[in-house]
């Protein structure tokens, strides 16, 4: 196959990020992967694991470990997930995105065993979600890499990444999402998220609500496995903070003063529970310097969360989806930026809670616009604005997300605010937009790009 080849192949798979999670756990046999896997040879066994569930930031804390294992020398593999322009997003090594050909290489050598699983189908047909965590750990085991790094897609009792047996489990704070499938109540939705926890197993949660704290604990408690808890066991202080990054303190075993080009106060939890999983390989004998810690969290990259692209006017992308993020957001507007008026440009997805959206954002923007990206499961313009106009809030409408952001930016001024957020597809075809709209070099460019 070319590249375009297995892209079409890929797709031709059943993908529940387009068309939405089924209820029943009986589509989330996790044998037939485990199927797939022998056939390969086994290859998630072949490296170190480090597994992240929650419902924000574990794709943050997955960016930061890995680039720091990578600053310590060693080869490091990063399965992350959805992706925003390119499925090649979803399986690095030290940074660098799968190319085109070792994809195409890949899916045409994976094929054979793929079909002959979904022939026999045993245990259910494998998703497309399934079929990329296997191709993600055969492309590892193919580079050789020392350490994988993997971000749960959902949940984590059933979800594909979960076949491995990690050196340790990272539970990222857990907010409502995803309720139709995890659950509609919190400890719902943790207990699920703990299906990342092996007997015997060392976990690292970052502070939780009450009611996520308990489950956690209870469960590690049953399966014998130590819990390390940030925020007790590990500690941060921020320090100082520009629009490039910021700078903060994390106590640990020892200290380490970092720079993390990432904004928000979330970030700094996300930083600290970054180092307590670090820690936990550092007394599995891994050897992970102090100043490798340092320079892997200047060197993280993590675009689409609450990203600066442009000064002036201020122009920031964040693709938060929950809740809890919408209320991340608004909190490091206010902490972060200093502006007159705020222009929000919003699009979501049919399965998020759309009332409890709209009521953390509306008190913070004087203008409005609705939009909805090409993804498959975009809400349409009507219930959103619907929304706002429950908050006493007049919404503009923008049929795709390219007049959205070119209406927000008619609208405001060199200080004002241009906000981005509420989905990450939303985000990514605002930030392709951004790059039509706006040249970044040549002496006509009065305010380039941030790096």
């Amino acid at each position: 196959m070319n590249y375009q080849q297995a892209i079409d192949y890929i797709n031709s798979y059943t993908d529940y990020e387009k068309i939405g999670m089924p209820h029943d756990p009986a589509f989330y046999d996790l044998r037939r992967v485990d199927e797939l896997l022998s056939l390969l040879d086994n290859p998630h066994r072949k490296a170190g694991s480090i597994h992240i569930t929650g419902t924000n930031g574990k794709g943050s804390v997955a960016v930061m470990i890995a680039s720091v294992l990578t600053a310590a020398g060693y080869r490091t593999g990063l399965y992350t997930s959805p992706h925003f322009h390119t499925w090649r997003e979803r399986i690095q090594v030290d940074g660098e995105l799968i190319s085109e050909d070792e994809l195409a290489q890949m899916v045409t050598e994976l094929k054979p065993q793929l079909e002959a699983v979904n022939q026999r189908a045993a245990y259910g047909k494998l998703t497309t979600f399934e079929f990329l965590t296997a191709l993600a750990f055969a492309y590892f085991g193919r580079r050789g890499v020392t350490f994988q790094v993997l971000e749960v897609g959902l949940g984590g009792k059933f979800d594909a990444t979960s076949v491995i047996t990690p050196l340790v489990s990272v539970i990222t704070p857990v907010d409502f999402d995803h309720m139709d499938v995890l659950g509609s109540t919190l400890e719902e939705i943790t207990a699920e998220k703990c299906g990342i926890i092996k007997p015997g197993g060392i976990v690292v949660t970052a502070p939780q609500p009450p009611e996520a704290a308990g489950v956690i604990k209870e469960v590690c408690r049953q399966r014998q496995a130590k819990l390390v808890t940030v925020g007790k066991d590990v500690t941060w202080q921020g320090l100082s903070f520009a629009l490039d990054g910021q700078r903060l303190r994390v106590q640990g075993r020892i200290s380490y003063d970092l720079f993390l080009p990432l904004l928000g106060d979330h970030q700094l939890v996300n930083a600290a529970t970054a180092v307590a999983a670090l820690e936990v390989l550092v007394d599995k004998a891994f050897d992970i310097p102090k100043e490798s810690v340092a320079k892997g969290f200047e060197q993280v990259s993590w675009p689409g969360r609450f990203q600066i692209l442009r000064r002036r006017p201020l122009l920031v992308v964040d693709g938060g989806h929950n809740v809890g993020a919408a209320r991340q957001l608004t909190q490091s507007i206010k902490q972060y930026l200093d502006f007159k008026r705020a222009i929000l440009v919003m699009g979501t997805s049919q399965d998020k809670d759309v009332a409890g959206l709209v009521a953390e954002v509306a008190p913070l923007f004087d203008e409005v616009i609705v939009t909805r990206s090409r993804h498959p499961r975009a809400l349409p313009l009507a219930p959103l604005a619907a929304a706002f106009a429950r908050h006493g809030i007049k919404a503009r409408l923008a049929d795709d997300v390219t007049s959205a952001l070119s209406q927000a930016l008619v609208l405001a001024g060199e200080r004002d605010l241009v906000c981005v957020a509420g989905s990450l597809f939303v985000v990514a075809e605002a930030m392709e937009a951004a790059e039509g709209l706006f040249p970044t070099t040549g002496p006509d460019v009065p305010e380039p790009f941030l790096p």
